[in-house]
């Protein structure tokens, strides 16, 4: 994906062949950007941090300098997911059954949304649980597959995913600043210090 090169120091291409950029009148509609461009854009806003890696390899090291940068190794990291655990499970953590002894919660997803910048997630995930029962700090693992435009895009794949039995308990995490006193525009949210592991399988 162009976009992830160019945040990750490549130079983008000035509009214009002479290297000047297009001058746009303030009548003219906006630029569509992609839906990757969109995303990343609103979940730097929003205070995400992510990794993007074209491997396997590049998501373990990865992970593995999430937990040293945190001091979380020899800890525990609560996670359902039996392949998430499988595929880390050489790693220096415990596995733990409960959210509350649990340094972090690792995670998947059901999308990532691009217009909110944010993470939608369901039961297949969080079982019945609410985000402020969750612990703070969140390790989601995600595919540049899973990028959607809105909402309603991320609601209408979960439903065709799971045309036997849709989830419950779907919301989107958008906050990743975790703060004292809320503003009024994340009255009502649970923000979430989250690092996003993105594997590019496009």
């Amino acid at each position: 994906m162009s976009l992830f090169k160019k945040i990750f120091g490549l130079k983008s291409k000035r509009d214009s062949t002479d290297g000047k950029p297009v001058e746009r009148g303030k009548y003219m509609p906006e630029i569509k950007l992609p839906v990757d461009e969109k995303f990343t854009i609103n979940f730097k806003k929003n205070g995400g941090k992510f990794i993007y890696c074209d491997s396997i390899d590049e998501i373990l090291e990865s992970f593995d300098l999430i937990l040293s940068e945190n001091s979380w190794k020899n800890t525990k990291l609560y996670c359902t997911d039996k392949e998430l655990q499988q595929k880390f499970k050489d790693f220096k953590i415990k596995f733990s059954k409960s959210s509350k002894d649990a340094s972090a919660f690792l995670t998947s997803c059901e999308n990532l949304v691009a217009d909110v910048g944010g993470v939608l997630i369901s039961s297949n995930q969080i079982g019945e649980f609410k985000l402020h029962d969750l612990p703070d700090n969140f390790i989601v693992f995600a595919a540049t597959s899973q990028l959607v435009d809105t909402i309603g895009e991320g609601l209408r794949k979960i439903k065709n995913r799971n045309k036997s039995k849709i989830p419950t308990n779907i919301t989107t995490i958008k906050h990743f600043n975790i703060k004292e006193e809320k503003d009024f525009l994340s009255y009502g949210s649970s923000s979430k210090n989250l690092y996003l592991l993105l594997l590019e399988d496009l």
